[in-house]
C-alpha cells in the first residue's frame, strides 16, 4: 500500500481554476511572436516540445503548491521550481462540480492547442495521461458526493498522523511551515465535516456499523494521550538540526505541544462530535448499489482507479477464469508448502530486504542506489492500519525511503517477506525509484493511477516466492495459493458493490471455497464496504501485468529484464496507455 494522503491527488480543483488564465496566457505568448522567434533556430518540433513542457511544468507548480502537505512531500527544494509557499496547510475540499467540470474542460482546450503529432514519445505518454485525466475528472464531478474521506481502511483520520510523523526537517524554515499546518488541522477537519453534513443531507452518510469505526480510530488516536507519537517522532527530527540551538529545540517542541493540545486533538474531538450526530442518517448498510446511482458510479470509479475500460461483468469473468487457472492441480500440496515457507533462515525486515534486493538482479534492471529505514507502526494504532506500507519520497530527493511494517498483522515469516517485496523490492520502492531516475515529466507525479501502482506491487510480491528457499513447485503452489485469496476479495468487492451481495450472500460465496468461518467473513465484509474497489486495484491490476506480459512473449520477447523496463519506463498510467507504449 502506498501512502500518498494529500500528494498526487486529483481533489484540489481549486487551484487548477485558479491557474488557467496563466496557463492561457503563457500558450498563447508563445504562439505568437516569441514562437516565430524561435522557430528561426529551432525546429518546429523542438518549438512544440519546449511549450508542452512548459505547460506541464506550469500546471504541476499550480496544482503541487494547492497544500503545503502536497508540496512539502512532492519537493524537497520547491525554489528550483519557482514555488515560495503553498496556497493552504491541507488543501480545499471542492464540491461545486460546475467549477470542477470548466476547469477540466479549460485545461483540456489549452491541452489541444498543441500539436500531438509534433510531441516526442515522453510527451505523447503526458499528452494522453493528461487528456484521459482530465475526462475522469469531468465525469468525477457527478459523484462527489458518493466519495468518502472518512473510509476505514485509509480515510483522513488514520492517514493524517502517519503524514504529519513523516513530515520531513530538512532545515528550520520546515518546522516553522509544519507548526503552520498543525495550526489549520482544526479548520481542515471542519471542511470534512461540511461535507459528510452535506453528505448526510443526500442520504449519503456512512452506515451505522462504518461510523462506529470511524469512531474507533478516533478514539484511539485520542487515547494515546501523552504518549502519541506525534510528540516523540517531533522531537526526534528537530534534534537532528543542528543548526538550531537547544534553547531553540525547546521552543519549538513547547510550540508542537501547544498545537496538539489546541488544533490536533480538538479536530478529532470535533469530528468525533459530528460522526456521533450524523450517526443514524446513513441509510445503507450494503454495498454501493444501494444507493441511487451507486452501481453507476462503481463501474466508473472501477475504470477510473484501476485504469481499465472493462465493464464489471467483464472483471468478474477475468477473475473468475484466473481463478479457475491458480486452483488447478494445486489443492493437495498448499499444506505442506506452507509449512516450509513459514519459517525463513532469517526473518528479520532489514535481512528479508537485503535477500530480495539481490535476488531480484537477474529479471529486473537495475535501480540507482537509495537508502532504506523500516519503521513500525504504533502499538495503539496496529489494529487500524494497514499490514505495511510505503512513505513516497520527494520527487528531487528520492535518496531516503520510509516503510512501515504493522506486526501484529504479520502472521509469520512468509508473510513478512511477500510483504516488504510487495512495499519494497522489487515492488512500491523500486517501481517509484526506476520510474523517477527515467527523468519524467513532474506533472506525472500529481496524477495517482492506483491499478498500476498496486497491479506492479501485488506482480512483485507474486514473483518474490520464487525468491524463497523453495522448490519451484512448492512456490507455484504457494504464489497461486496468494492468488487466489486475493482473487476471492476482488469478486466480493464486486458481488458487494455492483451485485448487491448481503452478508450471508458473501458467507455463502467463501463456504463454496472452503472459508466457512462467520467471523472472519464478516470481517472481510466490513473490510470491503469501507473502502469499496480497493481489492480490485491490487488484483486486476495485478492481472493487467500478466497480460501485458503474455502479449510480449506472444511478439517473440523472451526476456523477463526487458520486459519489466518496459512497463517501468512508461509509468503509472491506465493500461490502455501503457499497452500503447511499453512495446515501443
Amino acid at each position: 500500500m502506498l501512502i500518498q494522503f494529500w500528494k498526487r491527488r486529483k481533489k484540489q480543483c481549486v487551484s487548477i481554476v485558479c491557474s488557467i488564465s496563466i496557463l492561457f496566457s503563457s500558450i498563447f505568448f508563445l504562439n505568437g511572436c516569441e514562437a516565430t522567434f524561435l522557430e528561426e533556430k529551432k525546429s518546429s518540433k523542438e518549438v512544440e516540445n519546449e511549450r508542452f513542457t512548459s505547460f506541464t511544468e506550469k500546471l504541476f507548480c499550480k496544482e503541487v503548491a494547492a497544500s503545503q502537505i502536497s508540496l512539502h512531500y512532492t519537493l524537497k527544494e520547491p525554489e528550483t521550481y519557482g514555488i515560495d509557499k503553498a496556497d493552504t496547510a491541507y488543501g480545499t475540499i471542492q464540491t461545486d462540480s460546475t467549477q470542477i467540470k470548466t476547469a477540466a474542460e479549460n485545461i483540456q482546450q489549452a491541452l489541444y492547442t498543441f500539436s500531438y503529432e509534433k510531441l516526442n514519445v515522453k510527451n505523447k505518454i503526458t499528452y494522453d495521461l493528461l487528456k484521459q485525466y482530465l475526462r475522469s475528472l469531468r465525469e468525477e464531478a457527478d459523484y462527489l458526493y458518493y466519495e468518502e474521506p472518512l473510509n476505514t481502511v485509509n480515510g483522513v483520520q488514520t492517514q493524517i498522523p502517519i503524514v504529519l510523523s513523516e513530515y520531513q526537517f530538512y532545515d528550520r524554515t520546515d518546522v516553522e511551515e509544519y507548526l503552520d499546518v498543525l495550526s489549520e488541522t482544526r479548520d481542515y477537519f471542519q471542511q470534512i465535516i461540511a461535507f459528510e453534513r452535506e453528505k448526510a443531507d443526500k442520504g449519503l452518510f456512512l452506515s451505522d456499523e462504518m461510523a462506529d469505526q470511524v469512531l474507533e480510530q478516533c478514539n484511539a488516536f485520542l487515547a494515546m494521550g501523552n504518549g502519541n507519537y506525534l510528540y516523540s517522532t517531533f522531537v526526534s527530527r528537530i534534534g537532528e538540526l543542528q543548526e538550531l540551538s537547544e534553547k531553540e529545540k525547546s521552543d519549538y517542541i513547547q510550540q508542537n505541544a501547544r498545537q496538539m493540545e489546541e488544533q490536533v486533538y480538538p479536530a478529532y474531538e470535533d469530528l468525533i462530535q459530528a460522526v456521533e450526530e450524523l450517526k443514524g442518517k446513513g441509510t445503507n448498510e450494503k454495498g454501493l448499489c444501494y444507493f441511487p446511482e451507486g452501481r453507476k458510479y462503481y463501474e466508473w470509479y472501477i475504470q477510473q482507479s484501476v485504469g481499465v475500460t472493462d465493464t464489471i461483468q467483464e472483471l468478474e469473468q477475468l477473475t473468475r477464469r484466473q481463478i479457475s487457472e491458480d486452483i488447478t492441480g494445486m489443492e493437495e500440496a498448499v499444506n505442506e508448502a506452507k509449512q516450509a515457507a513459514a519459517i525463513l533462515e532469517d526473518g528479520k525486515a532489514e535481512r528479508i530486504l537485503e535477500k530480495l534486493k539481490k535476488g531480484i538482479g537477474a529479471a529486473f534492471p537495475e535501480i540507482p542506489k537509495t537508502s532504506l529505514q523500516i519503521k513500525y507502526v504504533p502499538e495503539e494504532m496496529q489494529e487500524h492500519l494497514s499490514p505495511a506500507f510505503y512513505m513516497i519520497p520527494a520527487i528531487d530527493y528520492t535518496e531516503e525511503n520510509v516503510i512501515y511494517v504493522n506486526q501484529i498483522q504479520m502472521r509469520d515469516d512468509l508473510a513478512l517477506f511477500t510483504t516488504l517485496a510487495h512495499e519494497g523490492y522489487p515492488g512500491h520502492l523500486y517501481q517509484t525509484i526506476f520510474f523517477e531516475s527515467t527523468d519524467p515529466d513532474p506533472v506525472r507525479s500529481i496524477l495517482n493511477f492506483g491499478g498500476y501502482v498496486e497491479g506492479w506491487a501485488t506482480y512483485a510480491e507474486m514473483c518474490s516466492y520464487y525468491l524463497m528457499p523453495l522448490s519451484k513447485t512448492q512456490a507455484a503452489i504457494l504464489q497461486k495459493n496468494s492468488s487466489v485469496i486475493l482473487a476471492l476479495y476482488a469478486l466480493a468487492d464486486m458481488g458487494i458493490h455492483y451485485e448487491g451481495w448481503s452478508r450471508m450472500d458473501t458467507v455463502e460465496f467463501y463456504a463454496r471455497y472452503g472459508i466457512k468461518d462467520a467471523e472472519t467473513v464478516d470481517k472481510i465484509y466490513n473490510l470491503i464496504l469501507g473502502s469499496p474497489g480497493n481489492y480490485l486495484k491490487y488484483y486486476i491490476g495485478y492481472i493487467k501485468f500478466l497480460e501485458l506480459k503474455k502479449e510480449w512473449i506472444k511478439s517473440g520477447n523472451q526476456s523477463q529484464k526487458e520486459f519489466h523496463k518496459a512497463v517501468l519506463s512508461v509509468g503509472p498510467a491506465p493500461f490502455e496507455i501503457v499497452g500503447k507504449y511499453f512495446s515501443l
